[in-house]
């Protein structure tokens, strides 16, 4: 995020992670497209919503800033759901990518679901459960520090006391050019590839190296 001076508004920018590191899970193909058209597209929108927002502070114009909301709640969400997807995400070879990267949060999830495997099955039936276009989270209650797995609809970004660990998309264009409509095997191996580095930095307390 920088600042405009000439205008005093803060404009958002699209981070960058080295996304053909991610195949053959998904395709570089497919994350250049999901990164610079799809993700860009929400920046821009939520750029230009935000600047006519100043606008219509400045002219307190109270129907307009009304009227905004909804293009900041849903490009605004989509620029922090894809920028906590990518830096939650990291190539199959690494270490990043092992849940041994992870002790602490692994053992949460352990407390909470009985195993790793019982919550990467818990976790997968929820993503394939989904109707539409969604976005599948491991949660943490800021309050109690409790696990859960949560779905926010459409651009909807995770709020109301609750911390991000990671997040999976499940809106076509993040799959649809390599899996079709075969979500299993794109749910299936994206868990090859979640980053529990960031994902153990954000369960205890971190942001994972996310600026917006």
């Amino acid at each position: 995020m920088i600042l405009d001076l000439e205008s005093g508004t803060q404009r958002f920018l699209v981070t960058y992670s080295p996304l053909q590191a991610l195949e053959p899970y998904i395709s570089g193909q497919i994350m250049q497209i999901h990164h610079s058209r799809h993700h860009q597209t929400y920046v821009d929108n939520l750029n230009a919503a935000t600047a006519n927002h100043v606008r219509a502070l400045q002219e307190n114009d109270v129907r307009a800033q009304i009227n905004l909301q909804q293009a900041i709640k849903f490009n605004g969400g989509g620029h922090i759901n894809h920028s906590l997807f990518w830096a939650n995400l990291a190539p199959a070879d690494t270490s990043q990518a092992k849940p041994e990267s992870a002790p602490k949060l692994t053992e949460a999830i352990s407390a909470k679901y009985g195993s790793y495997d019982g919550f990467k099955d818990e976790f997968t039936g929820v993503l394939l459960g989904l109707q539409g276009s969604g976005w599948g989270w491991l949660v943490k209650n800021e309050k109690t520090e409790q696990l859960d797995i949560v779905i926010t609809k459409d651009q909807d970004p995770v709020v109301g006391g609750l911390a991000p660990i990671f997040g999976i998309d499940m809106w076509e264009h993040a799959y649809y050019l390599q899996y079709f409509n075969d979500k299993a095997s794109y749910v299936n191996g994206i868990w090859n590839i979640i980053n529990w580095d960031t994902a153990e930095g954000r369960y205890l307390g971190g942001r994972g190296g996310l600026k917006l």
